[in-house]
């Protein structure tokens, strides 16, 4: 029995979720899924936005699949609590072109590789008395900066590319960010076969306009990352279509990378294939790489084949209709 944490979270993020839950349900293997809460609807419950029992369930779990959820303002992120509480500390993000889909590039599949625990998404802010003023504090450490430097090297590897590339900007951020570089270069030295390189984060976003074919694997540090591959995503067709994966030694949080996109929710129209993305990079988490498989191909033949679609994508299908499509596509394949 492969345990699972269920966080559906707001608007859309119940949607995609239930596509996601399905997918896994119709595989054969068995999972058993434990729900927990977290988001504003739970903030306007509990007065929370991530209850400590929403932390333990996911601390008893292997991975979690985490829908998405409304910010609340004043309050803390859920995901970014998660991601510190169970030290998920590297965030995967795919970028890959998918035929049948109308975007900038088709030849496009790249990972960024983002530190997921600290930089200035540590947590650290203070405001002055006169409210004049307000200081957050960028913390970069050499033992998370090395740790994610060698799991990009480990995923190339993985993947079969041939280089990894550090983003940073040290020229200013001289001596955070100059901890990340010189981390980055002494994790290379373990890893002579792979070829390395390193850009400031201005360049490399106009180097993703103009030449992203030369990307194979990216890493860089929090908000860096979270930037870069928002961007990334409208390269191939939109965050609609962009999976993400929050990887530890010991647990995983998957999530389609779309916010709860209120102005749609409750239509039952969402476009469930960033959310099953990531259940397939689920279970390669989980070594289900079988399945993980199928479930990607299955839905990178939904795309190609453009029959069932949801109206993001040009088509007026619902989100339990691509599911089912993706599900039907699977079925096909085994």
């Amino acid at each position: 029995m492969i345990k699972i944490a269920r966080i559906d979270g707001d608007g859309i993020g119940k949607e995609v979720t239930e596509a996601g839950v399905a997918v896994l349900e119709s595989l054969d293997l068995n999972f058993d899924f434990y729900e927990a809460e977290a988001g504003r609807e739970c903030f306007e419950k509990n007065g929370t936005t991530i209850p400590e029992e929403t932390i333990k369930v996911a601390k008893n779990t292997k991975a979690t699949l985490f829908g998405a959820i409304s910010s609340t303002p004043g309050e803390k992120s859920p995901i970014i609590v998660l991601r510190q509480e169970l030290d998920t500390y590297a965030n995967l993000r795919p970028i890959k072109s998918f035929k049948g889909i109308d975007c900038l590039f088709n030849d496009l599949d790249f990972l960024i590789v983002r530190e997921n625990t600290e930089g200035l998404y540590s947590g650290y802010e203070t405001i002055d008395e006169t409210k004049d003023k307000a200081i957050a504090q960028r913390v970069i450490t050499k033992k998370a900066s090395e740790r994610i430097s060698k799991l990009a090297f480990e995923e190339a590897i993985s993947l079969k590319k041939e280089s990894v590339t550090c983003v940073h900007k040290a020229n200013v951020l001289k001596k955070t960010d100059g901890i990340f570089k010189e981390s980055f270069y002494k994790v290379a030295q373990d890893y002579p076969n792979i070829k390395t390189n390193d850009y400031y984060v201005d360049a490399t976003a106009m180097y993703l306009l103009i030449k992203p074919q030369e990307f194979d694997v990216i890493v860089t540090s929090n908000l860096f990352g979270d930037i870069l591959s928002d961007a990334s995503a409208g390269l191939v067709g939109g965050l609609g279509l962009a999976p993400s994966g929050n990887i530890g030694d010991k647990h995983g949080i998957f999530e389609p990378v779309h916010g709860s996109a209120p102005d749609i929710a409750g239509n039952n129209i969402s476009n469930p294939i960033a959310m099953l993305l990531s259940v397939s990079m689920m279970l390669e988490y989980l070594n289900e790489t079988y399945w993980a498989e199928k479930v990607k191909i299955a839905c990178e033949n939904v795309l190609e084949k453009g029959k069932v679609k949801t109206p993001d994508l040009g088509g007026n299908n619902k989100t339990m209709d691509v599911a089912n499509e993706v599900i039907k596509e699977i079925e096909n394949l085994i």
